[in-house]
């Protein structure tokens, strides 16, 4: 498969992902990158903060904007402290072995689907 084939793939799930749960598109990006384009831990987390700059921000927002369902005030607070936090997390995970950053990864990864299908479950009356 030409890689620019399996670009347009992954941007395209990665796309659809990130529309419909906000979830920022790295949790599809990176594992994608890593297991079918041989990037390693530390060039998929890279290459996966440059694509979510501007296409995720801009329509995506926009489209819940005129829904009214963004909170302006929040999100410029959040960015602002997001700037910081995501410079200091380049410079941990910078600092980790591939592997110890591919593992701290799969640790948040299943934490939080373990969170959401807990809650879940309490809601659906299921537990």
């Amino acid at each position: 498969m030409p890689e620019w084939l399996l670009f347009l793939m992954i941007g395209s799930l990665a796309g659809v992902i990130s529309g419909m749960f906000g979830v920022g598109g790295g949790i599809v990006i990176v594992p994608a990158l890593v297991y079918f384009a041989a990037f390693t831990q530390h060039k998929a987390t890279g290459t996966s903060l440059a694509i979510l700059l501007p296409p995720i921000g801009l329509m995506a927002t926009l489209e819940y904007y005129k829904h009214g369902n963004v909170d302006r005030r929040a999100a410029m607070i959040i960015a602002v402290a997001m700037i910081a936090g995501a410079w200091l997390g380049a410079i941990i995970a910078n600092k980790m072995s591939g592997p110890a950053l591919k593992f701290s990864f799969g640790i948040f990864i299943v934490v939080a689907g373990l969170y959401l299908m807990h809650d879940a479950s309490k809601r659906l009356g299921w537990i």
